[in-house]
C-alpha cells in the first residue's frame, strides 16, 4: 500500500493526500459552477467553444453532445488519436462531465461500452445527469481514483485520458492500473501536459498549481520509464508545439509554455501479455 502521507513522485513536500484534496476540491467547485477551463485565467472567454476547438475538437464534436458535459478542461482530444472501433470497451480516466465519454460512445456504437471514472462525487453526479441528457445508454460513470480503478482485470480495449494523469501523485501506479485493466493488445490514447524544463519550486509545491494542471507535470523521459516499467510497448509521446498558444494563457505572471507542452501519449499492452505488468524499478517512480 502507498503511504498517503509520503512525499509524492515529484519529490517536494506536498504529499499525495494533500494533492488529492486540492484536486478534489477544485473539480468539485468546477462541477458545481458548471464553468471552467484547465486553468481559470486561460483558454477562452467561452471555454466550451473557443478553448475546446483550440485543443483539437471539431465543431461537429461540440454539436454532438448535449447538456454541459464540455467543461473546457482538456489539453487535447484523445478520441481523435484512439482509432476507436465499433464494439470496443473504452475507459476514460478522470472523466469529468463526460464529454470524451460521449464522443467515444459515438465511435464504438451500440455494441460498444464506455466507462468513465472520476474521484470527485460532484463530477460523477454531473456526468450522470449528462448521460441522461444524451440518452447515452452505453456509457456509465463510476466513482473512484485512477490509482485504484474500480474496473475488472483485462476488461477494457482502450483507455483515454485528457489532462488528468498530471494531477496524480502516483503516476507509476496509474500506469500499472491501466495495464491491469486493459485486455492483451489493448492501448492507451492520452492527451496530457508534460514538463519540458524544470518548473519553479513554488509551482511544484503549490496545491493550486498542481490542481490546475501545472505543478504535477512529468517529463517525457520519466513518463516513458513509468510506461515501460508497467509493461507497455510501442510507447510514443509526441509534444504539440501549437499548445503554447493556450498554455501561455494559464498564468498572468509568467509564460508557462517555457516549462510545459501538451502532448499525445500512446502505448500498447502486448497481445500475449498477462493481466499485471512488470514491477516498476525505483527510477520509474520519479517524475524527474
Amino acid at each position: 500500500m502507498t503511504d498517503a502521507s509520503a512525499p509524492h513522485e515529484d519529490g517536494d513536500s506536498l504529499d499525495a493526500a494533500e494533492r488529492r484534496r486540492a484536486v478534489r476540491e477544485r473539480y468539485a467547485d468546477i462541477a458545481t459552477e458548471s464553468s471552467a477551463a484547465c486553468c481559470d485565467d486561460g483558454c477562452s472567454d467561452d471555454p466550451a467553444v473557443g478553448g475546446t476547438t483550440s485543443r483539437g475538437y471539431a465543431a461537429d464534436d461540440l454539436a454532438a453532445v448535449d447538456g454541459d458535459a464540455n467543461l473546457g478542461l482538456g489539453c487535447g482530444n484523445p478520441t481523435a488519436i484512439a482509432g476507436l472501433e465499433p464494439g470496443e470497451t473504452v475507459l476514460d480516466l478522470g472523466s469529468g462531465g463526460g464529454f470524451d465519454c460521449f464522443l467515444a460512445a459515438r465511435e464504438v456504437g451500440a455494441d460498444g461500452r464506455v466507462i468513465g471514472v472520476d474521484m470527485t462525487p460532484a463530477m460523477v453526479e454531473k456526468a450522470r445527469e449528462n448521460r441522461a441528457a444524451n440518452d447515452a445508454t452505453t456509457v456509465e460513470f463510476r466513482l473512484g481514483e485512477i490509482e485504484h480503478l474500480p474496473v475488472a482485470d483485462a476488461s477494457v480495449d482502450v483507455i483515454l485520458s485528457n489532462c488528468v494523469i498530471n494531477l496524480s501523485a502516483e503516476k507509476a501506479r496509474v500506469f500499472r492500473e491501466a495495464y491491469r485493466v486493459l485486455r492483451p493488445g489493448g492501448r492507451l490514447a492520452i492527451s496530457d501536459v508534460v514538463q519540458t524544463a524544470e518548473l519553479p519550486a513554488d509551482l511544484r509545491a503549490d496545491p493550486d498549481s498542481i490542481a490546475a494542471c501545472v505543478g504535477g507535470a512529468a517529463t517525457i523521459e520519466s513518463l516513458e520509464s513509468m510506461l515501460e516499467a508497467a509493461g507497455f510497448t510501442g510507447i510514443s509521446i509526441e509534444p504539440k508545439a501549437d499548445s503554447a498558444t493556450f498554455i501561455r494563457e494559464w498564468d498572468d505572471d509568467r509564460d508557462l509554455s517555457e516549462y510545459l507542452v501538451a502532448a499525445t501519449i500512446e502505448a500498447e499492452k502486448p497481445p500475449s501479455a498477462p493481466s499485471s505488468g512488470r514491477q516498476p524499478t525505483s527510477n520509474a517512480d520519479t517524475n524527474r
